[in-house]
């Protein structure tokens, strides 16, 4: 496993790969150095150039070239290998502000965490892959290059959106336009409206969406259903007291249009 072995403090944050062939680029961040420096180790020994970060904030400024932690080159990296549980900025966080950005690099998010719903969240998030902590060096290097194989392959159809009338949500990039503006959207907020915007016009009931959405464990009150629709209404409507997209079907639920 990858933690049975510490390294030694890498000497520099870049490393540089065998001279005989290009090697892609992986940002690795984690605040662990133990892990951090064992990853970085492994993943050069593949022929591979790594940078590490060891927080969130320091590897949002390396794509603003404001990082003096991180060295930083003409190109992007081709692979972000992202620790979920960081300091400054979260492992969720920053998925979330690059895909804003628009930056689509692969992302493998680790995690310590192993339920079902902290894998779904990481994945609905933005990230590419999820792979739980301990994990077996031959496993971690096997995503990297399945990862970095996908996106040099990519399929030739065009990224995916849902569209109606003047809602755009593109689930890949967890984005969401109203004419053109984009809407800053919590996670829960999103999947209502992927959910309503995969089937326009089909009414759920509280119950449904309390199960599509937050899970059969769920132990709270159906109400939280309608505290939901009513920020989403607040973002989406012209006047959320008059709603057009998310309507209400009294005795039933809710649907769009």
């Amino acid at each position: 496993m990858i933690f049975n072995s510490p390294a030694e403090p890498m000497d520099s944050l870049t490393v540089a790969p065998p001279a005989s062939s290009p090697a892609s680029r992986i940002l690795v961040v984690e605040d662990e150095a133990v892990i951090r420096d064992m990853v970085a180790l492994v993943l050069q020994q593949e022929g591979f150039t790594v940078e590490v970060a060891a927080d969130g904030q320091t590897a949002l400024n390396y794509f603003r070239g404001e990082s003096p932690e991180v060295s930083v080159s003409a190109d992007s990296p081709d692979l972000i290998v992202l620790d979920l549980m960081l300091p400054a900025v979260n492992g969720l966080d920053f998925c979330r502000l690059l895909r804003r950005q628009g930056i689509t690099i692969p992302i493998l998010m680790l995690s310590a965490k192993d339920t079902e719903t902290d894998r779904v969240v990481g994945l609905e998030i933005g990230a590419d892959d999820y792979l739980t902590k301990p994990f077996g060096t031959r496993e971690l290097v096997a995503r990297c290059r399945a990862l970095l194989r996908r996106s040099q392959n990519p399929a030739t159809e065009a990224p995916m959106v849902l569209c109606y009338e003047g809602l755009k949500l593109f689930p890949d990039q967890c984005r969401v336009l109203l004419d053109d503006r984009e809407l800053t959207l919590s996670p829960k907020e999103f999947r209502l409206l992927e959910l309503f915007m995969r089937h326009p016009r089909r009414v759920w009931s509280r119950d449904q969406l309390l199960e599509k959405i937050w899970g059969l464990d769920f132990m709270g009150d159906s109400k939280t259903i309608d505290v939901h629709i009513r920020w989403l209404r607040e973002k989406i409507e012209a006047n959320p007291s008059n709603p057009t997209y998310l309507l209400t079907v009294r005795g039933f639920g809710y649907r769009l249009g």
